[in-house]
C-alpha cells in the first residue's frame, strides 16, 4: 500500500509554498476535484450526484481522454464545473524532462480550448500522481498557471483499502478550505461511488458548501 499521508504533512506545503494545497478560508467550504476524466459511466454518474447538492467542482482533465469523449467533456462544460490541465497523456513528471513536460501540458491546453471555444485559457495544473520536478513547476508557473496539490487524498484509487475507510478519510480529515482529491476513473469507481454521495451529505449537515476552484 502506498505510503503517501492522507492529510498533506505542514512540512510539504512549507516545501512547496507557491503550489496550492488547500484554501486559507474560516468559511465553511470545501473543494472537491476530480482527477483523469471525462470517463464514461463515471463523469455524468458524478455530475449527477454533485447537482441535488448544488455542489461545483474541478475536473483536472486528461487531453487524451476528452478527445476520446468529446460529449462527456460538454456536459462537464455545461454543468458549470471548472476545468483543470491534467496533462495530454497523464505523464509522470519525475521521468520526462521538463520541455517534454510542457509540450505534453500545452497539447492537452490546446485540446481543452478546441471544445470549448468561448473559453480563455485554464489556469488550473495538478501533475499526474502529484509528481513534478522544480523546473517543471517554475516554468509552468511562469506560464501563468497555478500548481494545485491538495490537503486531503481519499485513496479511492488504492484496490487494497475498503469504500468505508475511503470515506473515512475524507470525512475524518477534511476541515474548511480543504481541497480533496478523488478520481474520475474506472479504476477508483467502486470507492468513489461509495463515498462520495456520503461525504457530500456528511459535510452539507455540516453546513459545508462545495466550490469549484478559481483564481
Amino acid at each position: 500500500m502506498t505510503l503517501t499521508p492522507i492529510k498533506t504533512p505542514l512540512v510539504a506545503k512549507k516545501l512547496f509554498p507557491n503550489y496550492i494545497w488547500d484554501i486559507h478560508t474560516t468559511e465553511k467550504v470545501i473543494y472537491l476535484t476530480f482527477d483523469d476524466g471525462p470517463t464514461p459511466e463515471i463523469t455524468n454518474w458524478i455530475l449527477a450526484i454533485l447537482k441535488p447538492y448544488h455542489a461545483k467542482a474541478t475536473f483536472f482533465c486528461i487531453g487524451n481522454n476528452i478527445e476520446k469523449h468529446p460529449e462527456i467533456f460538454q456536459n462537464l462544460l455545461n454543468s458549470g464545473h471548472t476545468i483543470g490541465n491534467h496533462t495530454q497523456n497523464h505523464i509522470k513528471g519525475w521521468k520526462t524532462k521538463a520541455k517534454e513536460y510542457l509540450k505534453d501540458v500545452d497539447k492537452a491546453e490546446k485540446v481543452i480550448l478546441s471544445q470549448n471555444k468561448t473559453a480563455s485559457k485554464t489556469n488550473l495544473f495538478r501533475p499526474p500522481y502529484g509528481r513534478i520536478t522544480p523546473k517543471q513547476g517554475k516554468n509552468l508557473m511562469a506560464l501563468g498557471y497555478k500548481i494545485i496539490m491538495w490537503d486531503v487524498l481519499s485513496f479511492d484509487w488504492e484496490k487494497s483499502i475498503t469504500q468505508e475507510t475511503c470515506l473515512n478519510n475524507v470525512v475524518s480529515k477534511a476541515k474548511n478550505g480543504s481541497i480533496i482529491v478523488f478520481h474520475d476513473s474506472l479504476k477508483a469507481s467502486k470507492n468513489m461511488q461509495y463515498a462520495l454521495p456520503k461525504v457530500l451529505e456528511y459535510f452539507s449537515k455540516k453546513g459545508f458548501r462545495f466550490e469549484s476552484l478559481k483564481f
